[in-house]
């Protein structure tokens, strides 16, 4: 099978891991720059072109950045046209990129959130902190990811001042209660195709509340729960997502969703768990991947 991974870094551990894993089962594997793409958007007849060699894969595994995903997800979207198959959607890719919008479709579905608030004015930040609770609070930009613009704000005071500041910036955001039993863990899920393959607890460094491994968190395998598990393919599966990372928070009213991430990083799963998340991910591709089996999965 002739894969594509779309990586602007190949030297990154998680790309690096699944080339390794896509050749050592028998595939061509090849790492496409998606920022070097040109996309030839011809009715009936679309080509991705990378450095003047038109591209043809039967599958392609997406690892868009942040920063990127408006390019990167046109990309994608080029390869669902020409019939490719794309581990997860462009459409999913999106919506889990959108923390606001994905936090509507999860709560939609009935899976367990802390409680969120958005607000577009800062004439409305009273009610917006009211709407969680009240401080201590946690303020996070949409579009943030590894805990970059995610804020928290141990008093009433201190979150007016970061709400205001973030508006004035023209910053989307959301407002969500902060988890005081979770005692600075969270649960990352990594789900391939519909399965829970590892997990792991992150916990925050002292001093820190952000349990991010970028952040300086520290990770243990873990056995979740019943609850956890299904709570878990349960909101891969509402995004569409058949591969994700979804990070959980352990709470006095059960599982809670804190983010589901399209890319999630192999490496602290894999180092933790020793479970071998890429070939996981490539065993789905190997039984998935069809030419034309490409739809928009999951819902909105």
């Amino acid at each position: 099978m002739r894969i594509g991974i779309l990586s602007r870094d190949k030297t990154l551990y998680s790309t690096r891991r699944l080339r390794e894993a896509g050749e050592a089962r028998g595939h061509q594997v090849r790492i496409i720059d998606y920022l070097r793409c040109t996309m030839n958007i011809t009715t009936n007849d679309p080509h991705v072109v990378h450095r003047g060699q038109a591209l043809d894969f039967d599958a392609i595994i997406p690892r868009v950045g942040a920063s990127h995903t408006f390019y990167g997800t046109a990309v994608v979207r080029q390869f669902e046209m020409m019939g490719t198959f794309p581990c997860n959607e462009s459409v999913a890719i999106s919506r889990a990129r959108d923390k606001l919008r994905s936090m509507q479709l999860l709560a939609r579905a009935g899976i367990g959130l802390p409680v969120t608030g958005c607000s577009h004015s800062t004439k409305d930040i009273d009610g917006l902190v009211e709407t969680v609770g009240g401080a201590p609070l946690v303020v996070k930009l949409i579009e943030g990811t590894q805990g970059v613009g995610v804020v928290l704000c141990e008093t009433r005071q201190a979150a007016e001042s970061v709400i205001a500041a973030f508006r004035e910036l023209d910053a989307h955001m959301i407002v969500q209660e902060f988890i005081r039993e979770a005692n600075g863990a969270d649960l990352r899920a990594l789900v391939v195709g519909g399965e829970v393959v590892a997990s792991m607890r992150r916990q925050a460094k002292e001093g820190e509340f952000r349990s991010t491994l970028h952040r300086g968190g520290t990770a243990e395998p873990i056995t979740l729960t019943t609850a956890e598990r299904e709570t878990a393919v349960r909101a891969a599966k509402t995004l569409g997502l058949n591969v994700a990372g979804v990070d959980l928070l352990r709470s006095a009213r059960g599982p809670l969703v804190l983010e589901v991430n399209s890319s999630p990083g192999l490496e602290g799963i894999e180092l933790a768990t020793g479970v071998d998340v890429a070939g996981a991910i490539i065993a789905f591709v190997e039984r998935n991947a069809e030419r034309g089996k490409t739809q928009t999965q999951g819902v909105g």
